[in-house]
């Protein structure tokens, strides 16, 4: 993609600055000659949230499911789908913004020339090898004041 930006990774240690990552214009244009799947995923270290460019086919499907821990942002780039729902179906479109809470049940259906979507949401945090001290920590009850006995 011509508008990613290869950063400064040579630099003396120092934050992290920002960048261009992708054209998503360009990578929704490609519309139809687009296989289905993740187009573009955020893979910088030490990041914080986790991003994806998605391409549904036409009349193609996320199947129902519920997010227990997250929060997701989804942005239609292209085409046009419905939005699944416990309470029904809500039409999106190329530029439409919306909320999927955590806890919510939803699914995504493609609409007959297919859609390309962004979702954002914060990162999972990755397993930990603990010792067996701190994972009895976790295990002790939680008295009245919140504390761990």
């Amino acid at each position: 993609m011509a508008a990613e930006d290869s950063g400064t990774s040579d630099r003396a240690a120092g934050p992290p600055l920002p960048r261009v990552l992708c054209d998503t214009a360009e990578l929704a244009a490609r519309g139809g000659d687009t296989p289905a799947g993740a187009l573009w995923k955020l893979a910088e270290p030490g990041r914080q949230l986790d991003a994806n460019v998605v391409r549904l086919p036409a009349e193609g499907r996320v199947d129902t499911h519920t997010e227990p821990d997250l929060d997701v942002l989804l942005l239609v780039l292209d085409g046009e789908a419905s939005l699944l729902c416990t309470d029904g179906e809500r039409p999106l479109r190329a530029g439409i913004l919306t909320w999927l809470p955590h806890s919510s049940t939803r699914a995504v259906r493609a609409g007959a020339d297919g859609v390309t979507y962004l979702t954002v949401h914060r990162r999972r945090p990755g397993m930990r090898i603990q010792s067996p001290q701190a994972a009895d920590r976790l295990r002790r009850p939680v008295d009245d004041t919140g504390d761990r006995g």
